[in-house]
Formats: structure tokens, C-alpha cells, sequence
């Protein structure tokens, strides 16, 4: 014990322990420095970061990164942004008050208007546009798409990525139809948790403004959805429908492809829609009819169940 208290006594200030801990660690450091070739020189030399506005950004492996719309841009094209210390390329257009928090990436060639909210783990890909006063939750990806003003897009939506169209050819192989245009949002448009809204292919998907969608929804290529429609949770849209204007459309309801929708059609929740609905009005059931004649049939369905269980039973 008076040994070791002997040896304490001959470090005198709290620095000498410091320096002898950084000798005991150093080759264990430099080893593992150097055995990571993903780290770019810049921070090899540096123990801290600076977060001053307009400084480069270094990420791992960013030396060897590609964008996907082709380029040669690496980590020095990305700096960081000075209003909430997200990232952003030095190509991309953002208003000076727009809020980008840690986390967040804007890509290439993106438009982001004044005001906006783009929440940390978001993506924003290549040539996205996004409108003033718009907010984006975490971890949203955006691509191929454009959102319009005073938007707010919840967290984990995905909107612009490729639709699901494959055909069999002539070798009965199975191909990818191409999937080149975008998936626009217009103004004021809601969008729930975990929704995804896919880019078009012949032409571009449209959710229209003031529509409000619920979260775990599934829009397909080349959607067209009118304005201030209520689209509630779990609904399913195949590709190419074109729903009208004031349509609501109740939990887990699906439509298959290239159907038409009128305006002003509201769909009871678990309804299925294998047919254009050309009149306003109510619709419910499988296939949807309108809903009194669904109601009927459910009546009816009722009554044969219950005269013949007093048959079976008589």
C-alpha cells in the first residue's frame, strides 16, 4: 500500500495521468487508425470536427460513393448546412432559412423552398423539389419526385421509388418495365407514417391538393388522385387508377389497376373495387356496389343463416 501510494505521489498534476494513459493506447489506436481505409486523411489528422457554416463533411467510405444519377461528385462536394447541421451537396438549392437537421442528407441538383423542415435521417435525393413551409420527418426518402407547399410528410415515407411492373418475354424471362418519370405532391397535401407512393411510368403519379393520406398506405405507379381526398390507413391503389376530387376512401380499402374513380365517391373500410364507379355516392362490399344494395345483401345473408340453423335444428 505505501508503495503504490509513493507512485501516485510522483504524478503531481491530473495531465501526467492523461499523457500516460494516451502512451498505454496510442498502438492500440494507430493500429486500428490504420487499418481503416475508409477514413479520409482530413480526419486521420484531426480529433475534432468543426461546425463552422460551409465546412467540408466527411463520411466513411465516401471516397469510393456514387451518386445514382451518375456523377463523380465525393465527400468534398458535400458541406455542411449551417442552419441545423444537416448535409447538403454544394450543387443544391436551399433557402437560407430552411431548418436541415443533423442527419439529414439533400443530394444534387435538390430545390428547397423557404421554411422548411427536414428532420435527421431523411434522404433527399438527386433533382428532388421540395415547396416552402414544407415539413419532412425522419428517416423520409425522397426521390424522382416534386412536393409542393405547406406540406408535412410523416416519418418513414417513401415517395418516387420504382413501381412494380415486370412483364414476361418472348423467352418467358421476367423484365422490369422501366420506371422513368416522378411522382408528384401538390400543395398542402398530408402523407401518414410509412407510406409509399410510387414514381410513374407512362405517366407521372399525382396525389392532388389539400388530400390527406393516412399512414401505411400503398400508392402505385401512375396514380392520379384528385384534390381533398381522405385516404384512411392500410388502403391499397394498383397502378394507373385515376380517382376524382372529395373521394374518401376507408381503412384497408383496395382498388386494382386502371380503374376510375368519380368524384365524390365514398368507400366503406374492407371494400374492394374490381370495376370503374361512374355516379357519385356510397359504395361498400366485394366487389363494391352501392351501399344499400350491399346492406341488402348483408340483411338477406343473415336471414337465410338464420332460418336455416332453426331448420337444422327444428
Amino acid at each position: 500500500m505505501a508503495f503504490r501510494l509513493k507512485r501516485l505521489a510522483s504524478i503531481r498534476t491530473l495531465s501526467s495521468i492523461s499523457r500516460m494513459v494516451e502512451n498505454l493506447l496510442a498502438p492500440r489506436l494507430e493500429s486500428a487508425t490504420t487499418s481503416s481505409n475508409c477514413l479520409s486523411r482530413d480526419q486521420r489528422a484531426s480529433n475534432h470536427s468543426s461546425t463552422q457554416p460551409g465546412t467540408k463533411v466527411h463520411f466513411e467510405c465516401a471516397l469510393n460513393s456514387r451518386l445514382e444519377n451518375g456523377g463523380v461528385d465525393d465527400q468534398q462536394d458535400y458541406q455542411r448546412w449551417s442552419n441545423g447541421g444537416g448535409t447538403f451537396h454544394k450543387s443544391a438549392r436551399i433557402d437560407p432559412s430552411a431548418f436541415v437537421e443533423v442527419g439529414a442528407v439533400v443530394h444534387s441538383e435538390c430545390a428547397v423552398g423557404a421554411d422548411c423542415h427536414i428532420g435527421s435521417g431523411a434522404v433527399i435525393g438527386p433533382t428532388v423539389t421540395i415547396g416552402q413551409s414544407t415539413k419532412i420527418g425522419y428517416n423520409v426518402a425522397l426521390a424522382n419526385c416534386m412536393i409542393g407547399d405547406f406540406c408535412v410528410i410523416n416519418s418513414g415515407v417513401c415517395i418516387g421509388q420504382d413501381g412494380f411492373g415486370f412483364f414476361i418475354d418472348e423467352q418467358g424471362n421476367m423484365v422490369k418495365k422501366p420506371q422513368t418519370l416522378k411522382a408528384r405532391i401538390e400543395n398542402h397535401v398530408e402523407i401518414g407514417a410509412n407510406t409509399c407512393i410510387d414514381r410513374g411510368s407512362w405517366r407521372d403519379t399525382v396525389v392532388g391538393e389539400h388530400t390527406k393520406i393516412d399512414n401505411l398506405v400503398q400508392i402505385g405507379h401512375n396514380v392520379v388522385i384528385g384534390r381533398s381526398c381522405l385516404i384512411c390507413g392500410q388502403v391499397g391503389v394498383a397502378g394507373s387508377v385515376t380517382i376524382g376530387d372529395y373521394v374518401t376512401l376507408g381503412g384497408r380499402v383496395g382498388i386494382r389497376d386502371h380503374v376510375n374513380i368519380a368524384s365524390k365517391v365514398r368507400l366503406a373500410a374492407n371494400s374492394c373495387v374490381t370495376k370503374d364507379i361512374t355516379e357519385p355516392g356510397d359504395y361498400g362490399g366485394f366487389p363494391a356496389i352501392p351501399i344499400r344494395d350491399w346492406r341488402r345483401q348483408i340483411a338477406k345473408h343473415r336471414q337465410t343463416l338464420r332460418s336455416t340453423i332453426t331448420t337444422s335444428v327444428a
